[in-house]
């Protein structure tokens, strides 16, 4: 008991001397808070531009025309890959600009693949190939419901040689319009 009373009597005053004899410090003032009353805004007329909705027939020709960029219908990728390279960029951008003014045109985007890779990845990669030109054209201003991506994986060879250059030619996307499949 004693021990007790001595280890209370030690640890009272160590207790005390823990708590600071310093007045508290002032309490800080709140952040401020701003009124904020809602403002109308005003907003210039927008008049949107008049689209008949119609298919531009010069244009249908440059589909055809060999001399139109929008005759070059295939995407190329590098080997085991599905990102759009860059010197296909100008070749998505005639194409979305053709779909943009003309609105009733379709589009379908063929991915393909070389025949190197089980029949299922190449399902896979094709598709992949099929949608990332989807999302550039989507991008450029393309609307979702003109375009529309499948995989034929390695069903559609444009050359059928086991040869790197063969391979090359297969691994691709083709841009079809209305009427063309």
């Amino acid at each position: 008991m004693r021990t007790l009373i001595a280890t209370l009597a030690l640890a009272v005053p160590l207790l005390l001397a823990g708590c600071s004899s310093q007045p508290p410090a002032p309490e800080q003032p709140g952040a401020g808070v701003e009124d904020r009353k809602p403002t109308t805004v005003t907003t210039p007329a927008v008049t949107p531009a008049v689209t008949t909705g119609a298919i531009d027939p010069y244009s249908i020709a440059a589909l055809k025309d060999p001399k139109s960029i929008l005759s070059k219908r295939s995407v190329y990728f590098d080997f085991d890959q599905f990102v759009v390279k860059d010197e296909f960029k100008s070749l998505l951008e005639a194409h979305a600009k053709f779909l943009v003014n003309n609105p009733k045109m379709k589009m379908l985007i063929q991915g393909n693949a070389d025949e190197r890779g089980s029949r299922e990845y190449n399902l896979a990669l094709g598709q992949k190939r099929a949608e990332a030109i989807k999302k550039g054209l989507l991008l450029l201003g393309a609307k979702e419901e003109q375009v529309e991506s499948v995989s034929l994986g390695e069903e559609k060879p444009a050359c059928t040689e086991a040869t790197e250059d063969c391979w090359a030619k297969n691994r691709r996307g083709d841009m079809l319009y209305s009427g063309e499949f």
